[in-house]
C-alpha cells in the first residue's frame, strides 16, 4: 500500500476518541460517501484515555468529558493510518479526479466513461438536449399565459395576417382584430378572391400570387 495520501476537496472527519470514519463528498453533485467505523484497538484506547488523565491529573477520566481528551501521538498516528486506508479504498472505486477541471466526483453520477471527463466538463448530450427542450416549453407556457386573453388567438396561425390599426372608412383607432368599426359601423376588411384561380387575396395586393390573374378592384 503507498504511503501517499490522495485526498478529495470536500472531507468530513467523523472520527472519536475510540475509532475512526471519513465521510468523502462528490465535488459536483455533494453526494457523500462514508466509510465504515473503524474501532481503536483496545490497548491504543486505553492509552489515549491513559495519557489525558496523567496530564490533567485524572480530572478527564470520565465519560462526560471523553470528547474533550488530549489526543496522544499514537492516535494521530493511527488516525492518519485509517485514513490512508479510506481514501485508497474510496477513491479507487467511487471517486475519479477529472483531468480537466482536476476535479474529484463519484462514478456512478458525475464521471463520463466515454468522455473520460466528469460530466461538468463533457455533459451527457442527450440530457442536455432534453433539458433544453423543456426549458424552451416554459418559456413559451409563461410567454402564452402573460398574454392578454384578447391576444391569444394570434397564434401561429394568425400572426401574419395584416391587422388594421385604423378603419379604413373613418380612421378611427382599432383595438384590435375586428370585422367592423366600432365607430362608424364600417366594414374593415373584406376577404378577396382571385376571379381566376379562386385563390384567397390579402388586401391591396395587385396581382394574384397563384396565377398571376389581375386581383378584382386592383
Amino acid at each position: 500500500m503507498s504511503g501517499k495520501m490522495q485526498y478529495v476537496q470536500k472531507i468530513n472527519d467523523l472520527s472519536t476518541n475510540t475509532g475512526f470514519q471519513f465521510e468523502f463528498l462528490c465535488d459536483r453533485c455533494q453526494t457523500g460517501y462514508r466509510t465504515r467505523f473503524k474501532p481503536m484497538t483496545a490497548g491504543l484506547a486505553t492509552g489515549v484515555l491513559d495519557a489525558a488523565g496523567g496530564m490533567f491529573g485524572g480530572l478527564l477520566n470520565t465519560a462526560a468529558n471523553i470528547g474533550q481528551r488530549v489526543r496522544s501521538a499514537a492516535w494521530e498516528k493511527a488516525h492518519d493510518q485509517a485514513y490512508l486506508e479510506a481514501s485508497n479504498e474510496l477513491l479507487q472505486s467511487d471517486f475519479i479526479q477529472c483531468p480537466h477541471c482536476q476535479d474529484w466526483v463519484c462514478r456512478s453520477r458525475c464521471w463520463n466513461e466515454k468522455r473520460g471527463l466528469c460530466k461538468r466538463c463533457a455533459p451527457d448530450l442527450g440530457v442536455e438536449m432534453s433539458a433544453a427542450q423543456s426549458e424552451r416549453s416554459v418559456e413559451e407556457i409563461r410567454a402564452h399565459a402573460c398574454m392578454a386573453d384578447e391576444d391569444k388567438p394570434l397564434g401561429k396561425e394568425t400572426w401574419k395576417e395584416t391587422i388594421r390599426a385604423t378603419c379604413p372608412q373613418c380612421n378611427a383607432a382599432l383595438s384590435g382584430k375586428v370585422k367592423f368599426c366600432p365607430e362608424c359601423g364600417g366594414k374593415v376588411a373584406s376577404d378577396r378572391f382571385c376571379t381566376e384561380c379562386g385563390g384567397k387575396l390579402a388586401a391591396n395586393i395587385k396581382f394574384c400570387p397563384e396565377c398571376g390573374a389581375k386581383a378584382p378592384d386592383a
